[in-house]
């Protein structure tokens, strides 16, 4: 199992509590959130990371360097900005594995990232989607699902209960990325969206915790509300 996460954000959201660290390092019950991510995923069997990182990198470069816990741990760089689109596809390049899952750096999913890795297996599509339920799809938009796949977006506003993006993919390496991006460009708004037919993402449906800490009354259900994985 191999992961790419996405730790390169700029917090804007939650600059005034972050004090100079990137928002995948905001402190959650004296660990940095980031941590409690990596953990998470060895706790599964994952034994490669690929790091995506720009914004204060150099924090988490000092804290993790080339491992955490004996896992390798590699570095996609952004010299500037990417937006999750660009992240994506340039931290792909240094994955190894056919299939990899990519995470958020900001948001936690309680997930079987095994059964999750083995239904993209054995759809054959070029990716997996997680989505979960939540109580208001406002803020985050929501989800159309038909057949076991995901159809189409609802933009943010709409209110109401319903299945959301959980921002946790299994994507293939060589993901057919349509033509004509240009960085920087947004996984969700500028792929996905507009490609989804072609996409044809799998859903694969998650009912457990979900959390992300990209506001701050977030951030502080996040201090109780996370697991102590160790």
């Amino acid at each position: 199992m191999e992961a790419v996460i996405l730790a390169g954000g700029l917090g804007t959201r939650l600059a005034s509590r972050l004090n100079q660290i990137p928002k995948s390092m905001a402190p959650i019950a004296g660990r940095p959130f980031l941590e409690i991510l990596l953990d998470q995923l060895i706790g599964q069997g994952c034994n490669r990371f690929v790091l995506s990182v720009g914004h204060l990198r150099e924090v988490i470069l000092k804290r993790f360097r080339e491992s955490y816990k004996d896992i390798p741990l590699s570095y996609a760089i952004e010299e500037t900005p990417l937006g999750t689109g660009g992240a994506i596809q340039l931290a792909l390049q240094q994955a190894t594995e056919t299939s990899v899952l990519v995470l958020n750096g900001d948001t936690y999913l309680d997930a079987d990232f095994s059964a999750m890795l083995a239904l993209h297996a054995s759809t054959r599509k070029p990716m997996t989607m997680a989505i979960t339920r939540v109580p208001d799809v406002g803020r985050y938009g929501g989800i159309v699902v038909e057949q076991g796949l995901v159809a189409g977006f609802i933009e943010k506003g709409c209110s109401g209960s319903g299945w959301i993006n959980a921002g946790v993919y299994a994507v293939e390496r060589a993901f057919p990325w349509p033509r004509n991006l240009r960085a920087p460009f947004s996984f969700e708004t500028d792929v996905l969206a507009p490609h989804v037919k072609e996409i044809n993402p799998v859903a694969f449906a998650c009912e457990g915790r979900f959390l992300d800490i990209g506001v701050p009354e977030d951030l502080d259900r996040a201090q109780v509300d996370l697991p102590p994985v160790r």
